[in-house]
């Protein structure tokens, strides 16, 4: 298999140098040039034809932004992934690159002091997403189909909907933007979501989504009561929970250790909202990158919930919604301009069925155990 060829752009000849080295390392990976801002870039793809670029925000002449929108009128489906710093100048702008077409986005590893922990953040972080974003096959975890087949063959008397928990990763944000507004003011449940992303990140962009949607979308914070028609998204380096006394449930966080190399991490929050509300739970996987969110996937289908995923032809990466339908586990798969409305319907169909007495008997029989 020929390596993935890449091409690194930084005004900053300590990063370019840095990048280069450390891709290079990898057999997989092979950086075919660089260039210190936008207008060299755009020179070189010609001659280049990268398969991936990796793209500096902030640089002279030319800078990020302006570059990528240049990159998406030549070559439209060409990755590329934004280097941005941790701050919220630069999260704003990873934004603003994203909505503009950028496959995704690595922080720079600044202030860290050291070259061999810069180094490895790079391997950590940005390698992966170079191979998931340019082809990798989906693999499938042993185990999890038999887990969903059972779980159909008992009946599903009970498709009332009380919540619904969305896992997304590479790709999400966007995705997130397609899904979210579009759903309508009156909706009846919570929403609950995580999004693979740092700190900063996460509370512009519930900003961002909040501005763009009928309802209420903020960042989720310790001890909050959540409510129908309102929307929450797990703050980057937390992990969120969904705690249910009663009638009442609240939001916890909490810093324990990442799983699947994420916190914020799907399966958390998956796993909380099947212990919460048991069958009565719609989860969704959308776009991105890695196995995130299958094994909570199955914690939902075990206690009787349903799961749907974003189909693979409108994902950015197929990986965690891939995991999830290999695995058995997903009830159904929808294009991304689908998801908003298949999640209204299945939640405003459940409340037509609420009056029924086989779910009102099966519905107490559930919050009682």
């Amino acid at each position: 298999m020929k390596p993935i060829r890449i091409l690194v752009v930084d005004d900053s000849v300590v990063i370019r140098k840095l990048l280069s080295e450390t891709l290079s390392e990898d057999p997989a990976l092979e950086v075919v040039g660089t260039a210190s801002d936008g207008r060299f870039a755009l020179a070189k793809l010609s001659q280049l034809k990268p398969d991936l670029i990796t793209l500096d925000i902030e640089m002279p002449v030319m800078n990020g932004l302006e570059t990528l929108a240049a990159i998406r009128k030549l070559h439209p489906k060409l990755p590329v992934i934004m280097f941005s710093t941790l701050t919220e100048h630069g999260a704003t702008a990873t934004l603003d690159a994203l909505s503009l077409g950028a496959s995704d986005y690595a922080t720079k590893p600044s202030n860290t002091g050291s070259f061999p922990i810069a180094i490895e953040r790079i391997r950590a972080e940005l390698i992966p997403k170079i191979k998931a974003l340019c082809g990798t096959a989906t693999a499938k975890i042993p185990g999890l189909a038999v887990a969903r087949a059972a779980s159909k063959l008992q009946p599903h008397i009970n498709p009332w909907v009380e919540i619904v928990a969305i896992g997304t990763s590479t790709g999400g944000p966007n995705a997130l933007a397609e899904v979210l507004p579009r759903i309508p003011a009156d909706f009846p449940v919570p929403i609950v979501v995580v999004q693979h992303m740092p700190p900063i990140f996460t509370r512009l962009l519930a900003e961002r989504l909040a501005s763009r949607s009928a309802y209420p979308i903020e960042e989720g914070s310790s001890g909050t009561t959540i409510s129908p028609g309102r929307a929450w998204i797990a703050p980057g380096n937390f992990h969120m929970k969904v705690i249910r006394t009663g009638l009442s449930s609240r939001l916890t966080l909490n810093q324990d250790a990442p799983e699947n190399s994420c916190r914020p991490a799907v399966d958390v929050l998956f796993r909380s909202v099947a212990k919460a509300y048991g069958a009565n739970v719609l989860g969704v996987v959308m776009t991105g990158m890695g196995s995130d969110g299958v094994l909570g996937a199955k914690d939902i289908c075990e206690a009787g919930g349903n799961v749907i995923i974003q189909d693979e032809p409108s994902s950015v990466v197929w990986g965690m919604p891939g995991l999830v339908h290999a695995s058995g586990l997903d009830d159904a798969c929808y294009p991304l301009d689908q998801l908003a409305g298949e999640i209204t319907r299945r939640v405003l169909h459940s409340r037509e069925s609420r009056s029924h007495p086989d779910v009102r008997k099966t519905t107490v029989e559930q919050r009682a155990q």
